[in-house]
């Protein structure tokens, strides 16, 4: 899910714009909008979009973690690994529709809606603060500040993405077809605070089972096919059923397994760093 700062003149969107010093800065209008697609269609997303690795929350928590804040969290695909663990889970986003979609999974999760530049929650009361699929949607200086209020000392920040794995060829183009704008770059490195320090990341490459239909569902949740006309949806959905049935030679109802690729990133919270 996406988090959205409450005012439009602060943030990072997806697209390509002025470059700064660790990549490409984009008009906060242009993330509000994208971001904006998000608000409703939580069932959709919930029923449609991957859920994360085990090993990516595993190597993301600090011995002896009890507490954690998911941010952006959406329908609680991460979320989930979190309770899995028996980790007591706040979750926040700023899309009533969503919240709506997780309370009925996680009915004992506290759900709260806020963003991560303003959560609302109490200084120092989480080990660990996740942001899963989402932190390209905030303004990332300030959300690391509130995020470290809310850290207790030597807390975590943990940023997630689960992306498709375009070194395969034949998902490289899937992903153009489909405008999946969050494949990252080589060499990314996502932007954070002077809050943390030890950025570091692990990989995990993995497989979704889905049908072609499934991918054509899937597609259908991202802010590109959200915002379209309905001109340009029909030839998005035109374009995926020629690609998988026809170039690729997929039946209908044939599993296939879409290869992705999931980034964790995690830092601790600077010694001395005080609420601000």
């Amino acid at each position: 899910m996406a988090l959205r700062s409450p005012a439009a003149s602060s943030g990072q969107p997806r697209t390509p714009g002025p470059t700064g010093p660790r990549g490409p800065r984009l008009h906060a209008s242009r993330r509000h909008e994208l971001g904006q697609s998000f608000q409703d269609g939580g069932e959709h997303y919930d029923r449609v979009r991957p859920g994360y690795p085990a090993d990516s929350v595993d190597w993301l928590l600090p011995p002896g973690a009890r507490c954690a804040a998911d941010l952006g969290a959406g329908t609680g695909k991460f979320t989930a690994l979190l309770v899995e663990r028996g980790l007591e889970v706040t979750a926040v986003d700023p899309s009533t529709d969503m919240l709506e979609q997780l309370r009925k999974s996680f009915p004992y999760v506290n759900a709260l809606e806020g963003t991560a530049e303003a959560t609302g929650l109490t200084d120092s009361a989480f080990d660990v603060v996740s942001v899963a699929q989402a932190w390209h949607w905030c303004e990332p200086i300030a959300a690391s500040t509130e995020i470290a209020r809310i850290l207790r000392p030597h807390g975590t920040l943990g940023l997630i993405w689960n992306q498709l794995d375009t070194s395969i060829p034949w998902v490289h183009r899937l992903s153009r077809i489909m405008h999946a704008g969050d494949v990252h770059k080589p060499g990314f490195r996502p932007v954070i605070g002077p809050e943390f320090e030890g950025l570091e990341s692990h990989l995990t490459r993995w497989e979704d089972a889905l049908t072609p239909e499934d991918i054509m569902e899937l597609t259908k949740s991202r802010s590109y096919y959200l915002r379209a006309n309905d001109a340009t949806r029909a030839k998005v959905m035109g374009n995926l059923e020629w690609y998988l049935l026809d170039h690729l030679g997929h039946a209908p109802g044939e599993t296939i397994g879409l290869p992705y690729m999931t980034q964790t990133w995690r830092a601790v919270k600077v010694q001395g760093s005080t609420p601000r």
